[in-house]
């Protein structure tokens, strides 16, 4: 059929998608959450392809029988004549769904939240975030939960690590991930602290950083147990006050990455240990897909942006109301509204943007 040879690919992706639910139709399969999960997550990647797939043959198909009738019939020919008008939209909206999505967009998120420049007011403003972030997940019916917290005397967050998860197997466009991946990098303050008796506007700063969660089986990434150095230690409070007495928080090191991963929000070292090591895999994962996308020069616009630690992406003017993205330009003056999880519009400059960028790749 014509069509099939037009969008080969779109053919494919029906083909893999018969067989995915074939695949979750066994029964073996069916009782495995994690397998589940798996194909679940590939189902939904698929099925925006299949979607817009059938959507452009049934176009094709009305649009064809309409010709065929036109010389007999009028209104054959005026309806041939819409379904033609329809078609290049149809098309432009299959060719947008064949584009390659990032491969992490239907995974869930974790999340890190660090006081930098800026003393007690940047920790205020990290709790500002935090709160930010929650609200926003609570809006798109998201779970959040901490895996690890330091805070201050005064309220502030020094850091903190969370966990945001969407609930069954979102689409990839509503995955954690596709929206949060921009989230990363430092983002600015400028306000009266309340720390600040002169009244004078002071600019503290908070970094981001996010990672997709890996699975607890992933295959991606295997870890010898001889890799690991664990440490035990008593968790703490703010100020560094001992908040139990025993010894159940754990400090996870990778030996031949370097990478350290603290947890101590669990009620038993033996929770914490496997919390750590699920966050040490996520981080391994990111790692692993950065260095994928360097070593093929395809580097998306929303990793170069999230691994970028150094970049101010975002800056939060409390006298003006007015939050500002400096990847995409976006400006608007309801700053307290994002601040209280408004914050779709904000990102949704960057997925535009890096929509953009991976069409423009595509078709170049």
């Amino acid at each position: 059929m014509a069509q099939d040879e037009q969008f080969p690919a779109a053919q494919s992706a029906c083909d893999e998608y018969k067989d995915l639910e074939r695949q979750m139709s066994q029964p073996q399969v069916a009782s495995n959450p994690d397998a589940m999960r798996k194909l679940g997550r590939r189902h939904a990647e698929l099925g925006v392809i299949v979607s817009a797939y059938q959507e452009y043959r049934r176009i094709c198909d009305d649009l064809e029988a309409a010709t065929e009738m036109a010389e007999a019939d009028a209104e054959f020919a005026e309806e041939a004549k819409r379904l033609e008008s329809q078609l290049p939209d149809v098309e432009e909206k299959l060719r947008t769904a064949l584009i390659p999505r990032d491969p992490d967009d239907a995974r869930d998120t974790i999340m890190e939240i660090k006081a930098g420049t800026g003393g007690d007011e940047a920790a205020l403003f990290a709790g500002d975030l935090l709160r930010m972030y929650t609200r926003y997940a609570e809006k798109r019916g998201w779970t959040v939960s901490v895996q690890s917290e330091n805070g201050t005397e005064l309220g502030g967050i020094k850091d903190i690590q969370i966990a945001i998860r969407a609930k069954g197997n979102p689409a990839p466009e509503d995955g954690v991930w596709a929206s949060l991946k921009y989230e990363g990098g430092v983002h600015r303050v400028q306000r009266i602290p309340v720390t600040e008796s002169q009244g004078r506007i002071q600019t503290s700063a908070a970094g981001v950083i996010v990672f997709p969660e890996a699975d607890e089986d992933d295959d991606e990434i295997e870890i010898d147990p001889k890799d690991l150095k664990i440490d035990i230690f008593m968790s703490s409070g703010p100020g560094g006050q001992s908040v139990n007495t025993t010894y159940s928080a754990v400090r996870m090191t990778h030996i031949p990455t370097g990478v350290v991963v603290s947890m101590q929000d669990e009620k038993s070292q033996i929770q914490n240990r496997a919390a750590a090591l699920r966050v040490l895999k996520s981080r391994l994962l990111a790692m692993k897909h950065e260095q994928e996308a360097a070593e093929a020069a395809d580097m998306r616009h929303s990793q170069v942006r999230s691994l970028d630690r150094s970049e101010r992406i975002r800056t939060y003017n409390f006298p003006e109301n007015r939050i500002v993205d400096h990847r995409t330009n976006y400006k608007a003056y309801n700053l307290d509204q994002v601040l209280d999880g408004d914050l779709q519009a904000v990102i949704d400059s960057d997925i535009q943007a890096d929509e953009a960028e991976r069409l423009s790749r595509n078709t170049a």
